[in-house]
């Protein structure tokens, strides 16, 4: 099962919302298998952002955070198609239209999950469901998945 990630969760990895969170995510990415997870290149540009305007890290630090999320999971780009659908999803569900180009490729990438604490819990479009990895009753299939890998 393919799982994306949406910035939300990376930036909390990188410990933009403080040790709580950063733990809470890093446990959850520990458990992910590596094969299973997509960063939609969105993502990444995004966490870069986030790095360098609200956790004040320098350019180099926010590029060499994007280095190694890169190498930690595979990265889906945006084609033309991608940003089409994500244009028709942010039309027709009232989506920013960069949180629809997330949900978008990680559809086109066959991912089941998209990991977001930024999402509407439960939405489903195109195959994939929005879960927030950090809620208090995690979806059956993240927890199925984690369970398994904490064995």
């Amino acid at each position: 099962m393919r799982i994306a990630l949406d910035t939300n969760v990376l930036a909390c990895a990188e410990g933009i919302n403080g040790a709580k969170q950063r733990e809470a995510a890093l446990a959850v990415l520990r458990k992910l298998p590596q094969e299973f997870g997509v960063i939609p290149i969105q993502v990444l540009g995004e966490l870069f952002n986030v790095l360098v305007r609200k956790a004040r890290k320098t350019r180099r630090e926010a590029r060499d955070a994007l280095l190694s999320w890169r190498d930690a999971f595979s990265v889906v780009e945006t084609s033309p198609e991608v940003m089409l659908a994500a244009a028709d999803l942010a039309l027709d569900h009232q989506l920013g239209i960069w949180d629809a180009v997330i949900l978008s490729a990680s559809a086109q990438a066959g991912c089941r999950l998209l990991l977001s604490q930024d999402l509407q819990e439960g939405f489903t479009w195109a195959g994939v469901t929005v879960v927030d990895p950090f809620a208090s009753q995690p979806h059956p299939l993240l927890h199925a998945l984690l369970d398994e890998r904490a064995e």
